[in-house]
């Protein structure tokens, strides 16, 4: 099977083009490395250094002749969004269009698409599944969002398939400390530095933490069934967090760190600021659907996840 995954040199796309050329595929990337690495890309793969907004994306596509697409590429960080929401909607929604153009013309015959538990808002309830009500708080919402209508119409006009999958907050190796990383690869980091990590609030809040290599999978099995269905990947179930701090320290505390470092660590604290206006207090999403659905089951607890993410930021 031939599959194109744009961001295929991010932190979540790269563990997806593992997955596929562990199963066999042949997998193209498109990525243009303003967030991806060159690090990140499996050898078995080809690599085009294309923009997804770029017209000459149909070039790619002409080339490789993909059966299907995992769309990955995306301006994910929010305060961009915010600060810029003109270039938060080119690269998602107008990029998007310029993928579902090229199936379109090209005849790929199914589309996997990576959303975000942001399109829901402040929650209303609690776990949130497939059905919870749209009311996304930022541009970055919206511009993740507007896509999942466009699936749904190129699919009704063209009868391209599609599957939306609705990631909780993923985490795992190569996720970028810096810029839109994850609260997990900026406590690692800090922990690691020797450096206090910043809390917002009183720590209390929850997230719903999902890792990576599980998000791989939900997208191989995606590729297989789940036809033209919207689909949350999480774990439902809620996690503060002070108790993730207090877990990457233990972590931290019992790997083979120096025993200075491990002593500078066994009494770090974490600094406590201001909550942030608009930050969401609770949050995790319901899986039942992935599991039905897809055939989809956790496989990594969030302990293995973190201490494999550990390990992997140490080297």
């Amino acid at each position: 099977m031939k599959i194109l995954v744009t961001g295929g040199a991010g932190f979540i796309g790269s563990h997806v083009v593992d997955r596929l050329i562990e199963e066999g595929c042949k997998v193209a990337i498109v990525d243009d490395l303003s967030t991806g690495r060159m690090e990140n890309i499996n050898p078995s793969a080809v690599f085009y250094r294309t923009d997804i907004t770029d017209p000459q994306l149909a070039e790619v596509f002409d080339s490789f002749k993909p059966e299907a697409v995992i769309h990955h590429a995306a301006q994910a960080n929010v305060s961009t969004s915010i600060a810029d929401p003109a270039y938060d909607a080119k690269v998602n929604i107008q990029g998007t269009l310029n993928i579902l153009e090229c199936c379109r013309k090209f005849a790929v015959a199914k589309v996997v698409y990576a959303s975000s538990a942001a399109i829901y808002g402040q929650p209303q309830y609690l776990p949130i599944n497939e059905k919870h009500p749209i009311k996304p708080t930022s541009p970055y919402g919206i511009s993740k969002y507007t896509p999942e209508q466009y699936l749904a119409v190129y699919n009704e006009i063209y009868h391209i398939n599609y599957v939306i999958l609705r990631y909780a907050n993923v985490f795992g190796p190569r996720q970028d400390p810096h810029g839109e990383g994850g609260v997990v690869a900026i406590f690692t980091d800090r922990l690691l530095a020797g450096i206090s990590p910043t809390i917002y609030g009183d720590g209390e809040q929850t997230r719903d933490f999902v890792y990576v290599k599980d998000i791989a999978q939900a997208n191989w099995l995606a590729l297989k069934s789940g036809e033209n269905q919207t689909i949350n990947i999480s774990t439902n179930q809620p996690t503060s967090v002070n108790e993730l701090f207090y877990k990457l320290k233990s972590f931290i505390n019992n790997s083979s760190c120096s025993s200075k470092e491990n002593l500078m660590k066994h009494n770090m604290l974490p600094l406590f600021e201001k909550e942030r206006a608009g930050d969401i207090r609770d949050s995790y999403l319901d899986n039942q659907k992935a599991r039905e659905g897809l055939g989809w089951n956790q496989s990594y607890t969030l302990e293995q996840g973190l201490e494999e993410t550990v390990r992997f930021y140490q080297r």
